[in-house]
């Protein structure tokens, strides 16, 4: 941009409120997560599992950023393709286990994302973002 401040078009806005919604659910089913050692998952496994949950959702959160604000174009597409690597684990665990608090919270997120980005392929954010 050159010094001059543009609006941030309606679509690009429920984006990137919705994206942030989701994050913050993802963040949320982290947090709590159960943390209890076992034979399969050991103290310092748990930690640095939570350790890169964390920064995977601090790095999608930049992604939003870029995209909504610096009107970057390929942060919304490596989205939609977190999004559909989130989905293909997720229906196997819905198809083996059912569908139960945690899976729950993870479609509500995978819900908002999808609804996030399809704002931003559609209405006022066609053009918003730069190559």
């Amino acid at each position: 941009m050159t010094g001059i401040a543009m609006k941030l078009p309606k679509n690009v806005f429920l984006f990137e409120v919705l994206l942030y919604l989701s994050l913050m659910l993802d963040a949320l089913s982290v947090a709590f997560q159960d943390r209890t050692p076992s034979a399969e998952m050991t103290d310092s496994m748990i930690t640095v599992a939570s350790l890169m949950s964390v920064g995977m959702i601090l790095l999608l959160v930049y992604f939003v950023w870029l995209a909504a604000q610096r009107r970057k174009n390929w942060p919304r597409w490596a989205l939609f393709a977190v999004l559909v690597l989130s989905v293909v684990p997720l229906v196997e665990v819905i198809a083996v286990r059912g569908l139960g608090f945690d899976s729950g919270i993870e479609v509500i997120s995978c819900a908002l994302t999808a609804a996030g980005l399809y704002f931003s392929f559609t209405g006022d954010a066609v053009g918003w973002f730069n190559a």
